[in-house]
């Protein structure tokens, strides 16, 4: 066989490409998630680190102790990445000053419970770090509510609040998405958007002081997920322009009582959750058209809890609920198999 030949032997088609390991995947979002540490840490300090440390430490004794019971091969399953993946987002959905337990039993919980009590990686129909957040701000409301203020990055204060005393008045202050729910669902205060955005140093021109530019890491790394071909664009547009649309169209209607879509975006977990929780493939939908309808149905869940609802995120809360939803939405999206009918009396 000659040179030329060879060249046309090898490069005939069709082409097949390799599958990605569970571990270069986990990998690779873990990576796609260090911008928006990076602008945390900045914005407001060192102490989302800590807890990034105590949530890893913990996912992979929890992760080697179910695989030990469960007589599961330790290193093939322990380093696939996928519990340092929801660890990551454990700590970066909890308040980055929470007491060192808040966060150690959200994700022995995850772990244990959400994942593997339901057989382990690609069984669990719940998104384990949603799990745990879901689980944490019905228990302890108030220290779940308890978020840093941007600027005060003081290292010794955020150590002491973790792992010492609670004495944190001085470096915490509401999150935007909090401050505009309170204010707006008081009987006393005749509050409105406007005034709330306008008067409260959290909030900031857009999402929140600092909170726009952690949304904007999270961003960036999504945008390289989807350049990696790691996660497809179904789920963040759909998301995201759900989302832009129904807190559009109520803004328009009362922009007094309803903030803007660049708040609801820019603000809270919309962007984390748009690229790194709503797209998980375990717990959501699977099918082109299910992903879409999936997306926005946690959007609009969303939207409904943090506008109406007793928590100011409701990302949390819409996800699991369509979770529930997920096999359902699967059954009827699934494509024709290719030369039966499609229902519409054509054929493929």
């Amino acid at each position: 066989m000659t040179r030329q030949d060879r060249d046309l032997f090898v490069n005939n088609s069709p082409y097949f490409l390799q599958p990605a390991s569970v571990q270069s995947v986990m990998l690779r979002v873990l990576v796609a998630l260090l911008p928006g540490i990076a602008a945390y840490v900045w914005f407001f300090g060192a102490a989302i680190l800590v807890q990034i440390a105590l949530a890893s430490v913990t996912a992979l004794a929890a992760e080697a102790a179910m695989l030990k019971l469960r007589g599961k091969p330790l290193m093939m399953f322990l380093g696939d990445g996928s519990a340092l993946v929801t660890a990551w987002l454990i700590a970066l959905t909890f308040p980055s000053i929470a007491p060192w337990w808040l966060t150690v039993l959200g994700t022995l919980l995850a772990i244990i419970v959400a994942k593997h009590l339901y057989g382990g990686l690609g069984q669990n129909p719940f998104n384990p770090a949603m799990v745990a957040f879901a689980l944490m701000i019905v228990a302890y409301p108030q220290l779940m509510s308890q978020w840093p203020a941007a600027g005060v990055t003081d290292f010794a204060g955020q150590w002491q609040a973790i792992f010492g005393t609670r004495e944190i008045d001085a470096m915490t202050m509401a999150t935007p998405l909090d401050a505009l729910r309170t204010a707006l669902h008081t009987i006393e205060a005749k509050a409105s958007v406007a005034s709330v955005l306008g008067s409260n140093p959290a909030i900031g021109s857009m999402g929140g002081k600092g909170w726009e530019w952690v949304a904007g890491g999270y961003l960036l790394g999504g945008l390289w997920l989807l350049q990696q071909r790691i996660i497809t664009w179904h789920m963040p547009a759909a998301f995201l322009g759900a989302l832009f649309a129904i807190a559009g169209i109520f803004s328009l209607i009362d922009n007094t009582q309803f903030a803007g879509p660049l708040f609801h975006i820019l603000g809270g977990g919309a962007m984390i959750g748009a690229f790194f929780i709503v797209t998980d493939p375990v717990s959501g939908a699977t099918t082109p058209r299910g992903k879409l309808i999936f997306a926005a149905g946690v959007a609009v869940l969303t939207w409904i809890i943090r506008t109406f609802g007793a928590y100011p995120d409701g990302i949390a809360f819409a996800i699991l609920l369509m979770n529930i939803a997920a096999p359902l939405i699967d059954m009827y999206t699934q494509p024709p198999v290719f030369g039966h009918k499609d229902g519409k009396g054509g054929s493929r």
